[in-house]
């Protein structure tokens, strides 16, 4: 149990810094890579609570990690809502080939960013808190 728990620490220290650098570059403009480190950050922060009720994640969908999670605890549905937000950011934030033409550059914009941030924050923070419920010190 004491690995299992040691391993979920370890990925929601890893989402909270991917959170951060998230907002990094949104701040320095970089819209599209903050879009695809809040998606990241999400991902890592379920995977965390994944490992900590002894389960492992697999792929990069927050909404079907979000449903490995059935059964275990109760996942509110504004939690889904922003796995859906973040989940549209996985692909097409990094290549230019998710789009008919032009760059991932060209369709990101601070307000898609903050939208994604706000997603990402949403789903950490939940994770945070069931996890300190839980009596995981983080």
């Amino acid at each position: 149990m004491l690995e299992r728990i040691e391993e979920g620490k370890r990925w929601f220290a890893q989402a909270r810094r991917d959170l951060k650098a998230a907002h990094d570059s949104a701040e320095a403009g970089n819209y599209k890579w903050c879009c695809f480190q809040a998606q990241q950050a999400a991902e890592k922060a379920v995977k965390a609570l994944l490992h900590v009720l002894g389960r492992h994640g697999w792929g990069h969908s927050v909404v079907e990690l979000l449903d490995e999670l059935k059964g275990s605890i109760e996942v509110p549905e504004d939690i889904f809502v922003a796995a859906r937000e973040l989940d549209r950011h996985y692909i097409p934030s990094r290549y230019p080939n998710a789009f008919e033409s032009g760059y991932p550059s060209m369709y990101y914009d601070e307000v898609t960013a903050k939208r994604a941030l706000e997603a990402s924050k949403r789903i950490t923070e939940w994770v945070g808190s069931w996890l300190r419920r839980s009596g995981v010190e983080l």
